[in-house]
């Protein structure tokens, strides 16, 4: 996980296993959760099991295929969890391939390499591979070992080609075989590029499918189902970084389970341009990213996990930078109804076990803080109950979208690549976010599925920074159109990759853009730029202005929002100055910073699980940058309000409560439970535990204790 180029030396594939001893645990074992064939919650780790990272989610992702996997895979199925593998396919310790040890042929110049010769890696002899013919199937070797001792599934980490990597000469040679033409330098004219990237997606997927193929018969030959699952980073982040992925097109591929999505601090904290100021815009970031991923899967039937990170990879900043980011990434995965399935973290061991500059001495380096701890065991038990029947927005207008496609990464090079700041996409969004409309990134490629765009009004699209990869997205679009959509095409036909070969000008079409034979197929005739036109039952509005342009105007976002309010008369329009989402008792909120619209605030009985000391607030206000994951005490229906790790219950009546609770060693639990009567008294393990709190009002009662990683037993007694 990360971008690469800031990896700590534990995510690079250097897979030597940490060596800790299991510490046994006593005659209890875990209670079986009846939800954890569910998958609700998994992480990564190249560690084995021990009592500092025990995070009793659903999930352990064990990384790597080395020598020591087995020993890891034990570890963790033997302490109750559900066990996968996870992998890297862009880089790995894989020198047995690089130096023919593997097949007797030297791989070394599939290695990604810049114009001047340099290999890209991860220092010494781990690089960035350019997948050769064979790459999959080497991987997939190493992929059966771990099948073969009963992994549920398996993860394919980061498909990732950088952009300025075409050089090399196994590339070379794959441009030969691919196109029937000699290789052309990457940076020679926006056509070279166009194809290099569009040869680099290729690469992946053909790798990947190789991976698929040999676990589909591995499947066949025992009759198990191992599913296939690729952790990528958001196609906003890779586009934006210069990096080219296979994204949307592996949904299509044969075995291809779904994702997870790898967005967190370090992909959302990217600064973007708004209103002609540039900044990080973390939450709006990672709301946008998220929602692209979850756009991935959207009616194939493939399923996602969304991660964030309480910390992040660059590891310069302090306790309370990383706290306030993951809040903001947090919330914005929250903020996503359809998703439910969360990477609660990766790595565990960095943030349990690491050491980051202090919040008030940032020259000194201290372990993560005792609040913090407890704080993230409280938010992995509560992710577990986030898939509810009942949700409901309490924001903006809903139901906009921003068209997006995988080509996004193909204009992400020299010569005359797209806005290094990405505006032609967050010029688009941003406006929209900021008066709190949850808009949704749009995968261009799945518009062809049947129901895709069903929830959606209007529509935002360009073709600066993108092309559609194929026709047929054309006529999806316009059928929605006509069947009442509104479609909103902000473009001035001047982005030099219009001129590319591909389908439009080649095969006997002719068109000049892209966008051309899309306004053909809505066939409105003459379209005057500025006019709000009727197609069927629906509406198209072309305005003839770059989306990079309108993002460093500072009336850029307002003059767009006023052309799309005017235009959308299928939409009501309604700006708020924060996001709020109700899951069930749940209610996930964030305000806004950069908007005119009133604050708003929230009130009720919340217990906000964002405060490790868990108080009831009657009233939330989300003024700017305000993120809450809030328990709604009206709406929540059940015994234990909140948890520090996991709570199991086993009887609840007028006399008396009792459970057990397991989580993290060596931090501080907290249970907050809502009880039948005034309780007379407390134990745990058959030791008087004092009350934190009792408020007689709302029943509810606070326990704190030292959390430990074997099970405790807890009773409360009721007058």
């Amino acid at each position: 996980m990360g971008s690469g180029f800031t990896k700590r030396s534990d995510e690079c594939g250097e897979m030597t296993s940490i060596a800790l001893a299991i510490v046994m645990q006593g005659a209890m074992k875990s209670p079986t959760d009846p939800g954890q064939n569910l998958e609700r919650t998994v992480f990564q780790t190249s560690s084995t099991y021990s009592d500092r990272i025990n995070l009793r989610a659903d999930v352990a992702i064990v990384y790597g295929f080395d020598a020591g996997m087995p020993g890891r895979v034990k570890a963790w199925r033997d302490k109750g969890y559900k066990v996968h593998l996870m992998t890297g396919v862009a880089w790995g310790e894989y020198q047995d391939y690089y130096f023919g040890r593997w097949d007797g042929t030297n791989h070394e110049d599939e290695a990604q390499t810049r114009s001047n010769g340099e290999k890209i890696g991860h220092g010494r002899d781990v690089y960035y591979m350019s997948p050769g013919k064979n790459y999959g199937k080497y991987l997939a070797e190493g992929v059966r070992r771990a099948l073969e001792i009963g992994v549920e599934a398996v993860h394919l980490e980061e498909p990732e080609f950088w952009v300025f990597g075409g050089y090399g000469e196994g590339f070379k040679r794959e441009w030969r075989d691919y196109y029937k033409e000699e290789w052309q330098d990457p940076s020679s004219s926006p056509d070279a590029r166009w194809h290099a990237a569009k040869l680099m997606y290729y690469l992946y997927r053909r790798a990947l499918q190789q991976v698929f193929d040999s676990i589909q018969e591995y499947n066949k030959e025992t009759g198990k189902h191992v599913r296939c699952y690729v952790p990528t980073h958001s196609l906003l982040n890779y586009a934006d970084w210069g990096i080219v992925s296979p994204e949307s097109s592996l949904a299509r591929l044969n075995g291809c389970d779904g994702y997870i999505a790898q967005v967190w601090t370090g992909t959302a904290r990217e600064p973007n341009v708004y209103q002609g100021i540039k900044k990080e815009r973390t939450f709006e970031t990672a709301f946008l990213e998220y929602g692209s991923m979850q756009n991935l899967v959207r009616s194939t039937g493939r399923q996602v996990w969304y991660l964030a990170d309480p910390i992040e990879d660059n590891a310069s900043h302090d306790w309370g930078d990383y706290r306030s980011n993951y809040h903001s990434t947090l919330v914005a995965s929250l903020l996503q109804p359809d998703v439910w399935q969360y990477e609660v973290m990766p790595w565990p061991e960095r943030i349990f076990n690491g050491t980051y500059p202090s919040e008030t001495d940032k020259k000194t380096r201290v372990p993560i803080p005792d609040s913090y701890a407890t704080e993230l065991q409280v938010v992995i038990n509560a992710l577990k109950d986030m898939k509810q029947s009942k949700v409901k927005w309490e924001s903006g207008s809903h139901g906009i979208g921003v068209m997006v496609s995988d080509s996004l990464m193909f204009q992400r090079g020299g010569p005359d690549n797209s806005d290094d700041e990405f505006g032609h996409f967050y010029g688009l969004a941003l406006p929209f976010v900021k008066r709190g409309m949850p808009v949704q990134p749009v995968q261009l490629e799945n518009v062809v599925l049947k129901g895709y765009l069903d929830n959606l009004k209007v529509i935002l699209m360009s073709y600066e920074g993108m092309k559609p990869l194929t026709p047929d997205v054309h006529d999806a679009v316009a059928a929605w159109v006509k069947r009442g959509g509104t479609l909103v095409f902000v473009d001035d036909d001047r982005d030099p990759f219009n001129k590319v070969r591909d389908w439009w000008n080649t095969g006997g079409l002719r068109y000049a853009t892209p966008r051309s034979h899309l306004f053909e197929k809505l066939g409105p005739g003459g379209v005057e730029a500025g006019t709000t036109v009727s197609v069927g039952r629906g509406r198209l509005l072309w305005l003839t202005a770059s989306p990079s342009g309108l993002s460093r105007r500072a009336d850029g976002a307002a003059w767009l929002a006023s052309h799309v309010q005017a235009a959308a008369g299928n939409l009501v329009w309604k700006e708020s100055s924060a996001l709020v989402l109700r899951r069930g008792p749940y209610v996930v909120a964030s305000g806004m910073d950069e908007t005119d619209s009133p604050r708003q605030t929230l009130r009720g009985d919340f217990v906000d699980l964002f405060d490790p000391s868990l108080k009831v607030r009657e009233a939330v206000e989300l003024g700017p940058g305000a993120r809450h994951f809030l328990v709604d005490l009206v709406k929540f229906k059940g015994t234990v309000v909140a948890s520090a790790g996991y709570a199991h219950e086993t009887v609840s009546d007028r006399s008396r409560w009792e459970g057990t609770v397991e989580g993290i060693d060596k931090t501080e639990g907290v249970l907050l439970l809502r009880t039948q009567s005034k309780p007379t008294g407390a134990a745990i393990d058959g030791r008087a535990l004092p009350f934190v709190d009792y408020e007689a009002k709302r029943r509810l009662l606070w326990l704190r204790y030292p959390q430990k990683s074997r099970l405790q037993k807890i009773k409360v007694t009721f007058g």
